[in-house]
């Protein structure tokens, strides 16, 4: 019996050292890496500087053409992400002020996104590897799992291996670029949608403690806040919902209905790249004749 329980305890120390060198391996591997991803690389890149800096979920990713701010002599770049929540931007420019970053204006995508003020999965799995980050902890600390993908060693990197698991890890170590951060951090949809539609009816705008953050960040350190809304396809019900969410935000500029026609989506909320092209065209001209920008 003795030894039976000898042997269970070299079998629980040998896993509990074993997690600990994979989770030192795996941290300081993406501690050190700033090609794969847009958090990635505000965490361990340089300062920068920029005239605009684009932020929120995919319908900022794939509807605000960087290029287009550039042919201007803006200076740009488009840190919105997939799925993003108004937390995960609300996070992301936190660390940029915190990285001492020159920022004049975030360009917010605020529209379906106010709706939740939980987090994303996808992205939140992309900040886990600088969990031990204090401002990247305090933001996840109220999370029902928080204690064990703190606390408990490489816990973190099993719970999301899809995001940054070995195969992540690999392309990190060969700096293997993502198309992440290609096109300004623009994300081109090329496809054109059909039958599209799209329901808002159970969609109410609501108070977001996660813009207020942001707008909070944004009068603290003297950064201009545009926040917009952005296309949706013509078949799409409950337009209304847009003049309800600037009747509770009238500081919102509404751009939904900049373009309809079906040529130009991909899916009825997600525009392609000819119909992003297009209304970005149209934000910066509005924009610079209002003197915004």
């Amino acid at each position: 019996m003795k030894s039976f329980v000898k042997y269970i305890l070299k079998i629980v120390f040998i896993l509990v050292i074993s997690a600990c060198l994979l989770d030192f391996i795996f941290t300081n591997v993406y501690g050190k890496s700033s090609e794969r991803n847009k958090i990635q690389a505000v965490i361990n890149g340089n300062i920068k500087n920029f005239d605009v800096v684009v932020l929120g979920s995919s319908r900022a990713n794939n509807h605000i053409v960087t290029n287009e701010f550039i042919k201007e002599n803006i200076h740009a770049f488009n840190y919105g992400m997939s799925g993003s929540s108004l937390e995960e931007s609300a996070l992301l420019l936190q660390l940029m002020i915190e990285k001492k970053w020159n920022i004049k204006n975030v360009l917010l995508e605020v529209d379906l996104n106010v709706n939740s003020e939980s987090y994303s999965d996808g992205t939140r799995a992309l900040y886990m590897p600088y969990l031990r980050n204090k401002t990247i902890s305090n933001y996840y600390k109220s999370s029902e799992n928080f204690n064990s993908l703190y606390y408990v060693p490489f816990y973190r990197y099993v719970v999301y291996e899809a995001k940054i698991g070995v195969r992540e890890l690999f392309f990190s170590i060969m700096k293997r670029k993502s198309n992440a951060l290609q096109n300004g951090g623009f994300y081109p949809l090329t496809n054109q949608g059909k039958n599209m539609s799209y329901d808002l009816s159970k969609y109410a705008p609501k108070a977001n403690k996660n813009y207020q953050k942001i707008k909070d960040l944004c009068r603290t350190y003297k950064i201009n806040l545009i926040a917009i809304t952005t296309p949706m396809c013509a078949n799409t019900v409950n337009m209304d919902y847009f003049q309800a969410l600037k009747k509770r935000y009238p500081e919102i500029h509404n751009f939904e209905d900049v373009v309809t026609d079906d040529i130009y989506f991909s899916s009825c909320g997600h525009l392609n790249v000819a119909g992003a092209k297009i209304f970005t065209q149209h934000i910066i001209a509005s924009f610079k004749e209002s003197k915004i920008l």
